[in-house]
């Protein structure tokens, strides 16, 4: 900031310096008074009075009323006392534009602030969606100049894919080449976008990327959901189950985003019946869910299964689990990993009450038109519970 402000400062001294040279470094000749001035005009004006006459322009009558009215004025304006120079106060002039200069830019200053402030105030503009696609756009004609720029067009690949503009990721992803092939991420970005591409399709070139990026880093969340969800499509529930599994246990306990795999995870247990040939934990609770056949016309393919566990005589749910709808009657299990709080964890309890909702909307608040089942208040531990939904909320 210090160096800014010498180097400015500098820079107004210059171009004061210039501006008012001819203040500092007035010429030798004196200036010319005002009187001085009109006498040299009123003289040119006699002359070529004098001319018209000699020319025949004007009779003599008409020159000598010119002639008298022109002596008048002239006695009239250099009567007066003689003024200084027209140029006036040479110091005057550069006190007064000395302040002017320095209000003006003092005015800027405090109304604009400095140069990282006004930096800082462009930054802080948000980004619209049209500026945004401009830049993606401008970044694109920028890569059709420099085709040999690997990670340029990786990440304009990433770019396009922010954007949903898949088309275009896959092929800019393409043009990535071997810059792809070494990144797990990247691979698994690939994946993702051809995938998305081909309706959900696995098949063919996205599970070759998903495997590969597996292969440089087993750990990649990404492509450890683009493992499971593969396995899910293809019916291998097993597999699904392990992949997701190991994704985790990568994540943190009581995340959003641990619930919402515990929750893929019981419905690919659920589909693949995989629990009954799985020993039952004292400290989860199992079951399946059933509906009423007079409800099962109400039941659509988007709506959300929620098997939700409280504390007997409490509103708070201390484990929820959310799956979409699948074939009743459904496997279910609840356990810590479902857990809403890590300092009340599922297993704590000795007894919870435990009830299915069906939502059309997924929100963790009930709705009318919801398909709900009776409480039930049950042991934890317990298996093979049976949760009815028989009832529209009202």
């Amino acid at each position: 900031m210090t160096s800014f402000l010498i180097s400015a400062l500098l820079l107004l001294i210059l171009v004061l310096l210039f501006l008012l040279r001819p203040f500092f470094f007035a010429g030798k000749v004196p200036a010319t008074s005002r009187r001085q001035m009109n006498t040299s005009i009123y003289r040119d004006e006699l002359d070529k009075l004098e001319l018209e006459r000699t020319s025949g322009s004007i009779d003599e009558e008409a020159y000598e009323l010119a002639h008298a009215e022109m002596r008048q004025r002239l006695f009239q304006d250099t009567n007066e006392e003689d003024d200084q120079a027209v140029l006036g106060s040479s110091k005057k002039t550069v006190i007064g534009l000395c302040i002017f200069i320095f209000a003006l830019s003092s005015g800027f200053y405090f109304f604009l602030g400095d140069a990282p402030q006004v930096a800082q105030q462009k930054l802080d503009q948000p980004m619209t969606q049209e500026s945004v696609e401009k830049m993606v756009s401008e970044f694109a004609l920028k890569m059709e100049k420099e085709p040999e720029n690997l990670k340029g067009w990786a990440m304009l690949a990433r770019s396009y894919q922010i954007l949903g503009r898949y088309d275009e990721a896959a092929k800019a992803f393409g043009r990535a080449g071997s810059f792809v092939d070494s990144d797990p991420q990247l691979l698994a970005d690939y994946a993702d976008v051809l995938v998305s591409n081909a309706n959900g399709n696995f098949s063919g070139k996205p599970l070759q990327l998903i495997n590969k990026a597996l292969k440089l880093d087993p750990n990649n969340l990404l492509a450890l959901w683009l493992s499971g969800t593969a396995a899910f499509n293809a019916g291998n529930y097993l597999a699904a189950v392990q992949s997701w599994e190991s994704l985790q246990k990568l994540l943190p306990p009581q995340s959003d985003e641990a619930r919402s795999i515990g929750a893929s995870i019981a419905q690919a247990q659920s589909k693949g019946k995989l629990i009954a040939s799985t020993p039952i934990s004292k400290q989860a609770v199992s079951g399946t869910v059933e509906i009423s056949p007079a409800l099962k016309a109400k039941v659509k393919s988007t709506d959300i299964v929620m098997v939700i566990a409280r504390k007997p005589g409490e509103r708070m749910p201390v484990a929820v689990l959310k799956v979409g709808v699948s074939d009743f009657p459904m496997r279910f299990e609840i356990n810590d990993a479902l857990a809403m709080n890590p300092n009340s964890l599922f297993s704590q309890l000795v007894e919870v009450s435990i009830e299915v909702r069906i939502s059309k909307s997924g929100m963790a608040m009930p709705e009318p038109g919801d398909l709900i089942s009776t409480p039930q208040t049950i042991k934890v531990g317990s298996s093979n519970i049976r949760l009815l939904v028989n009832q529209v909320r009202e």
